[in-house]
């Protein structure tokens, strides 16, 4: 298997929350102790975090599934359960995680960022919570809430300074193996290189990271060669170095040609992708603005160098600074160093001080119910909000109390009046939450809510009885 992945599947599974418990207090001389169930416990949350360890998305393919812990049920005598444990997933600094219709949910850059992926189920309320002066000992608890099930895809988007791009075969692996410390696999034919390789360099007193960019050829913003799989490791380079092979034997090709073609594929990549395209190490910065270097590579080849000393003028005069050199012989190697590393310091000046996160709190308006009711192709009725479905997952269906209990709740939020607005008749058929899994029920207005002290055995309901 390879050692290197930037793209991968995951499913996210948190946990589901506890049942509540359903319990009444039982001691000596104390007949009437009353309701001491306990809640249930929260499912645990699966966190991805960025962890510097992390280079790959490799094990995500070894282990395509990530489950976090379930809530435990409530207990007698006031026990609550226990929480389910969180999941913490490390991921590799740059990573941006998508949902399974390609929105961009997070975009992780820093090392600690966080990002819930799936969120743990609400445990449910035991017998004790539910008590009231109407309810004083209530027959049933509620059940816990399913955890967050999402099937994610993750990108791997390489974090580093300065990126190297330029045709296969120009000698990007060379130039990273002989200014750092990478030994990228090196050979004499083109798409030699498959992964992004990550080299340190430093120079002076700046150190900074260089990925060299495989596979782009003409047509690789439209995904030809490996396109797409390494364009986006080219978003967050704070500079960029074109590295032109100037010993190339292929016809029709030189150094400025290759450097007009490699800038259109970025130039149509970034257009492709669209504004939102940089983030992270380079800011907002456009690919176009992107500061640059021009590095003409194997000058220890005698027609090589012969070749840069005449393009070297017309480069100059595009306003590209121009440097000469040989990862072979490491000639001119030095000074490109301190060129990139002189780029690499300005980026950096010039990013703005990180701000503090700030959560913004949009609280829905009072007048708002937290519900509508639509029809159906069919002609039935649906409720859908998040309080009645999350009312309906709560509910016990076997205990005709709890089904009391969830149509109280459902008139005190309004939805008896919304389905006699929308037209609604008796014995109609209304459902409650997804069209696809949903409570189905016949709608009886005349069952009277919401007053009156419910009487009779524990977990049942009079009502429910006629």
């Amino acid at each position: 298997m390879a050692e290197f992945a930037d793209h991968a599947v995951l499913r996210a599974q948190a946990g589901h929350g506890g049942n509540g418990c359903a319990s009444v207090h039982r001691e000596k001389f104390k007949p009437l102790g009353g309701p001491d169930g306990g809640n249930g416990g929260r499912g645990g949350d699966v966190i991805f975090e960025v962890d510097p360890s992390t280079a790959t998305l490799l094990d995500f393919h070894r282990r395509p599934v990530r489950k976090a812990g379930n809530g435990k049920q409530g207990a007698g005598s006031n026990r609550n359960g226990a929480d389910g444990a969180d999941l913490i997933v490390r991921i590799p600094n740059g990573t941006v995680v998508l949902s399974s219709d390609g929105t961009v949910l997070a975009d992780l850059v820093g090392t600690g960022t966080r990002f819930v992926a799936a969120a743990g189920g609400r445990g449910g309320l035991g017998n004790a919570a539910l008590a009231s002066p109407r309810r004083k000992a209530p027959g049933f608890a509620l059940k816990g809430e399913p955890g967050q099930d999402r099937e994610l895809t993750l990108e791997l988007k390489t974090v580093a300074d300065i990126g190297l791009v330029g045709f296969p075969n120009a000698g990007k692996s060379s130039l990273v193996a002989a200014i750092s410390a990478a030994r990228p696999k090196i050979a004499d034919y083109p798409f030699t290189t498959l992964i992004p390789n990550l080299g340190v360099a430093e120079a002076g007193e700046v150190q900074f990271v260089v990925a060299d960019v495989p596979g782009l050829i003409p047509g690789a913003s439209q995904g030809k060669g490996l396109g797409h799989d390494f364009l986006r490791h080219v978003e967050r380079c704070s500079a960029l170095v074109h590295v032109l092979d100037c010993a190339t034997a292929d016809p029709g090709r030189d150094p400025v040609s290759d450097l007009d073609t490699i800038e259109a594929e970025l130039a149509a990549y970034e257009g492709m992708v669209g504004a939102g395209l940089a983030s992270g190490a380079a800011g907002a910065v456009s690919l176009q603005d992107r500061p640059r270097l021009v590095a003409l590579n194997k000058i220890d080849v005698p027609e090589a160098r012969e070749l840069a000393d005449l393009v070297k003028a017309e480069l100059t005069g595009r306003g590209l600074p121009v440097h000469e050199i040989s990862a072979a012989t490491t000639e001119g190697l030095r000074e490109l160093k301190f060129a990139m590393a002189e780029l690499v310091a300005r980026a950096r000046a010039q990013q703005p001080e990180p701000e503090p996160a700030r959560v913004v709190i949009r609280p829905a308006a009072v007048s708002e119910p937290g519900f509508e009711v639509v029809r159906t192709p069919d002609g039935d009725y649906l409720i859908r909000g998040e309080k009645p479905a999350r009312w309906v997952r709560q509910t016990d269906f076997a205990n005709d109390e709890a089904i009391g209990y969830l149509a109280d709740r459902l008139a005190r939020l309004g939805v008896e009046q919304a389905l006699a607005k929308a037209g609604a008749e008796p014995g109609d058929t209304v459902l409650i939450g997804d069209v696809d899994d949903a409570v189905v029920f016949d709608w009886d207005p005349t069952l009277p809510t919401g007053s009156g002290h419910v009487s009779g055995p524990r977990g049942t309901d009079w009502r429910l009885e006629r």
